[in-house]
């Protein structure tokens, strides 16, 4: 070890020596008190302040980089933090109004999520969270606080498939709540229409539609939507008229399934009086 220290000092001696002797004229200096001296220490504590402070940026951006990131971690957080608390405010607004409906007490609700949409086609539908091992069965209606929604068409012990209003199988008969005017309702693969209306009826643009008590499926009085624009084809006895639904399907989410189950002794009837009316 002290082979190779002797080594590098022969190897490096100009420099020791250079180093020594700046040492030895520093502390000379410094004990020094002549006034040319003095003036010297004192030019040179002033520059290397300068110099101080010139450079002294360095360690402040380096700590206001840190700081940097980790303010920036902390925004990320943050935002992470406050869009899980407006999707939790936004869910629960949603579960609110769904639990504050208006419930007749002769109907059951069974509450589910839409797991499945297909809002593409001209047979439009929904898949439930919910099925026949929690009462679900087909012919129940389904709703949501916004209104009508559609019918369960098929369901499996833990599954169900919803034809919505925007399906070309569906129909359902409503009326127009101010003037109590009926028809049926259909979706002809564009608009929602309400059909069978003669001229002389009396329906207005924004009047609201609702089902009726001629339905042997949905209970009366549940909300479908707004009569979106009214007109009449020459030659027509009936008039076009073109329904805005209540419920916005690209944002559902839950909804209810009404278990009322239709009155088997009713239809029965309407079917056995319809055949004969029809010999």
């Amino acid at each position: 070890m002290l082979d190779r220290l002797y080594t590098l000092l022969l190897q490096f001696k100009e420099y020791v020596i250079l180093a020594l002797l700046l040492v030895v004229s520093l502390v000379l200096l410094s004990q020094n008190d002549n006034r040319q001296v003095r003036f010297l220490r004192s030019v040179s504590s002033v520059a290397l302040g300068v110099i101080q402070n010139q450079i002294a940026f360095v360690p402040r951006y380096l700590r206001l980089r840190e700081e940097n990131e980790l303010l920036r971690r902390m925004n990320i957080e943050l935002a992470d933090e406050a869009s899980r608390l407006r999707e939790a405010k936004l869910e629960a607004a949603r579960l609110r109004n769904l639990l504050e409906m208006k419930r007749p007490p002769e109907y059951g609700y069974r509450a589910a999520e839409i797991i499945g949409k297909h809002l593409l086609l001209m047979r439009n539908t929904l898949t439930l969270n919910v099925g026949t091992k929690d009462g679900i069965a087909p012919s129940m209606p389904v709703v949501s606080d916004a209104g009508l929604v559609g019918i369960v068409v098929g369901a499996t012990p833990y599954f169900s498939v919803v034809n919505i209003l925007l399906n070309v199988e569906f129909r359902a008969s409503v009326k127009i709540q101010r003037s109590r005017v009926d028809g049926i309702l259909a979706w002809d693969g564009t608009n929602l229409l309400l059909t069978n209306v003669p001229k002389t009826h009396d329906v207005q643009t924004g009047d609201l539609v609702i089902t009726s008590t001629y339905s042997s499926t949905y209970p009366p009085g549940i909300r479908v939507g707004l009569v979106k624009e009214v007109s009449s084809e020459a030659g027509s006895l009936f008039k076009q008229i073109i329904i805005e639904p209540s419920v916005d399907f690209t944002r559902l989410e839950e909804v209810f399934v009404m278990t009322v189950v239709p009155s088997r002794e009713r239809i029965t009837l309407e079917q056995s009086v319809n055949a004969g009316s029809q010999r």
